[in-house]
């Protein structure tokens, strides 16, 4: 009897590479972006009920489309039973690994003992540099897939606790999990990726708003949309999509203004790159990482620490 392979897969882009592959096995698709927004440990009806809300008003997809597209795909990945082993198709990013962690979850929900293998970006033997999986040839794609990594009962057991800090409500527990080894490459700076998501403790923005910022005082960026495409191409381990850097740079906006075809910083903007003034109460609102909102700690960069408010 041959072997009934399940693919968990990131995204429709991926997917659609995936299939081009031809490998043998079902394919489930994750279209969520857990890196943002409320989250709890169990994929349950509260938890779903949750995300409906939450991606009505910050990116109105509404319940039904919702409910189509990624509940459906949970659904069926709770259902199955009879797979012999499981490959994980997830970026490096921080957008992917919370997505595959929460995935992880879903599998050890079932109490099942099957070998998981994780297909992750990363520089292979051969290949020129390094690029994430959606913009790799199918040749490439089959390269990784047959350098797959697989994860020990170990690396599950991390995976599971990194998802429960993620969705508990101290981030400096997180914090204490940088170091820690496992086969997931960029588990680490996805960590400090998302660390640094918290407002500096001087200047009330974060690390990827400074970058940003940064770019706009050293290039020569002509509109909202050239500043939307730099953004995306600068910003390391997020992996923030289109409609989620679009929200950050409007969140933003006080820092910068558009002036006959050209993206300048104001005054403000000035101010807080210097580090002259800060800004957590004009920026401060409700967003939340997980299972905590965002401006209920500050990220000390000296320190390299968080700090509760």
């Amino acid at each position: 009897m041959s072997e009934k392979t399940l693919h968990i897969v990131n995204g429709d882009g991926l997917a659609g590479q995936m299939q081009e592959l031809n490998l043998p096995g079902e394919l489930i698709i994750w279209r969520e972006l857990l890196c943002e927004g409320p989250t709890n440990r169990k994929l349950n009806d509260k938890f779903f009920k949750m995300r409906k809300k939450f991606l009505l008003k910050a990116y109105d997809i509404s319940a039904e489309n919702y409910e189509e597209r990624f509940i459906s795909e949970v659904e069926r990945l709770k259902a199955m039973d009879d797979y012999d082993k499981v490959y994980l198709w997830f970026e490096y990013d921080l957008f992917c690994h919370i997505n595959m962690l929460a995935a992880i979850q879903v599998l050890a929900n079932k109490k099942m003992d099957m070998p998981v293998f994780l297909v992750c970006s990363k520089k292979l033997k051969g290949d020129k540099e390094f690029q994430p999986l959606c913009q790799l040839s199918i040749s490439e794609l089959k390269n990784h897939y047959e350098n797959s990594i697989a994860l020990t009962s170990e690396d599950i057991e991390i995976a599971l606790l990194i998802w429960e800090l993620y969705c508990g409500e101290d981030p400096l527990k997180l914090k204490a999990q940088i170091k820690t080894k496992s086969n997931f490459e960029y588990l680490s700076s996805c960590i400090r990726a998302h660390i640094e998501r918290f407002p500096n403790s001087k200047t009330g923005i974060n690390s990827l708003d400074r970058n940003i910022l940064k770019l706009i005082e050293s290039r020569e960026i002509t509109s909202r949309n050239h500043l939307l495409g730099y953004a995306l191409q600068h910003q390391g381990y997020y992996g923030y999509s289109d409609s989620q850097m679009q929200k950050k740079l409007d969140r933003l906006s006080l820092f910068f203004s558009e002036i006959e075809n050209k993206i300048q910083l104001t005054e403000k903007g000035i101010q807080v790159l210097n580090g002259k003034k800060n800004f957590y109460r004009e920026l401060s609102n409700e967003q939340v990482y997980g299972g905590v909102r965002k401006f209920d700690f500050l990220y000390d960069p000296e320190l390299n620490r968080l700090l509760k408010l």
